[in-house]
């Protein structure tokens, strides 16, 4: 059974950094697709990054240059570093895998992904 759970949020002054981290479980991160999605406030859920088995990464337009998504294969970890965070980037950040290899244009789907974490809430003060 796949399990990945969330970690790093936290509550941070524009300009400031976080780390988030997506400790998995029954699953290799380096397996197929992973992503990290956002749930802003009044708005739908969003890609943020995805990279595929050959780590090969995305950066959604709006946080490229400040966001780097990683995964360390030792660890079976998937991360998302933030930096320069802006109140914008406030929400609660979702990782999720799937259990096939998702081309380009799947991975921006959530409904793509078979597993997903709980979720760790990020907000950015002015």
């Amino acid at each position: 059974q796949v399990q990945l759970v969330e970690s790093g949020g936290g509550s941070v002054q524009a300009g400031g950094s976080l780390r988030l981290s997506c400790a998995s479980s029954g699953y290799i991160v380096s397996s197929y697709s992973m992503a990290w999605f956002l749930q802003a406030p009044w708005k739908d859920l969003e890609g943020v990054a995805d990279i595929d088995h050959a780590g090969c990464s995305r950066i959604r337009d709006t946080v490229k240059g400040r966001f780097t998504i990683s995964v360390d294969n030792a660890k079976n970890t998937m991360y998302l570093q933030m930096a320069s965070l802006k109140p914008e980037d406030t929400g609660m950040y979702y990782c999720a895998a799937a259990e096939t290899r998702l081309g380009w244009w799947s991975r921006l789907r959530p409904g793509n992904y078979n597993a997903w974490g709980q979720g760790t809430q990020v907000t950015v003060s002015s």
